[in-house]
């Protein structure tokens, strides 16, 4: 007889050792997979932070270091012909900052959307809206300025300012010529309108003529920017619920409120004054400093928009949170 074949099989003890291995091995590739994905998340969540505060400084920088340029000569005074509003952007500044809890007058402080964060540093910068043009013929008598220019991106109602090396002139354009192209200052036409037509230094609105001034060839004129940078409401929770924000003047001297980076939780603001080392608040400034500030030091806080991507989820449900420092050098007020 043929002798049976000695089959032997996995006793119990080695198929569960087995099992154990298994499931180790297992465990460790899930570890691996679950601490790849948390890295993932980590650097995707450090990407947004570094992008939004990116950004923010960017478009922050570009109306603070057009601070206070006219086209002409900034030391030169400028007058105001416009009539009477408590509009924010009415009077001639070129740079003010504002505190934490001091009154913005641009924006209010408040728990609605588009409102300031409490506790939160304002800016408020003024400029020239792109470029200056050069001036072809003022008409004082009619109240009509040529530009020098084949089109312009003026409308009517646009919160203008014309200059030369004398002086400079705010004013609201009460008509647009496209076909000149040309800009009327009209007196008691749009809102708040102008309160004469006489575009001289110093204003005279006792009359419709005004302070009568003609500003020669080649003097320059560009529409008016104003804008307020501060940290608001956005209104979504699961979005760090606030960003960063700016209410402007905008063509046809509208006001708009936009959200322009989101995540940004903090903004605080620091200036340097030309002739000295140190730092300062806004509140420690006088008017006479404001015209000497040269540099601005901002820093803000950034926010992740993905949750569960920090180590400690009970803290702004997980995401991460970075300070950033940005010094902004005011190109109009360096000798």
């Amino acid at each position: 007889m043929r002798a049976r074949p000695n089959y032997r099989g996995f006793t119990l003890i080695e198929l569960m050792i087995s099992m154990v291995l298994g499931l180790i091995v297992i465990a460790g590739v899930v570890s691996i997979l679950l601490a790849n994905r948390r890295s993932y998340d980590t650097n995707e969540g450090l990407s947004q932070v570094q992008e939004s505060a990116r950004t923010a400084f960017e478009l922050i920088a570009r109306d603070v270091r057009q601070a206070g340029g006219n086209g002409c000569d900034n030391s030169r005074g400028t007058t105001n012909a416009l009539g009477a509003t408590t509009a924010w952007w009415r009077d001639w500044v070129g740079m003010r900052g504002y505190d934490e809890a001091a009154v913005d007058p641009a924006v209010g402080i408040g728990a609605g959307v588009g409102q300031r964060v409490a506790g939160t540093d304002s800016l408020v910068t003024q400029g020239l809206d792109g470029i200056a043009l050069p001036i072809e013929l003022h008409a004082a008598a009619a109240a009509r300025i040529d530009i020098n220019a084949a089109t312009t991106p003026f409308v009517a109602g646009d919160i203008m300012l014309v200059c030369d090396f004398d002086h400079a002139t705010i004013f609201q354009a009460s008509g647009y010529d496209a076909g000149t192209p040309a800009v009327f200052h009209l007196s008691g036409v749009g809102t708040p309108g102008n309160c004469s037509q006489g575009l001289g230094i110093p204003t005279d609105c006792a009359s419709t003529t005004g302070n009568v001034y003609t500003f020669t060839p080649n003097s320059m004129i560009g529409r008016v920017s104003a804008v307020s940078w501060y940290v608001g409401n956005n209104g979504r929770t699961t979005d760090s619920g606030t960003s960063l924000y700016r209410a402007r003047l905008a063509p046809g001297g509208v006001m708009v409120t936009e959200e322009m980076v989101a995540g940004i939780t903090d903004l605080n603001i620091q200036y340097g004054v030309n002739g000295s080392n140190d730092i300062f608040d806004a509140a420690a400034l006088s008017t006479a400093q404001w015209a000497q500030v040269n540099s601005v030091f901002i820093e803000l806080q950034a926010t992740s928009a993905d949750a569960r991507v920090s180590t400690d989820a009970t803290v702004n449900a997980g995401r991460l949170s970075r300070p950033f420092t940005y010094l902004i050098t005011l190109r109009n007020r360096i000798p």
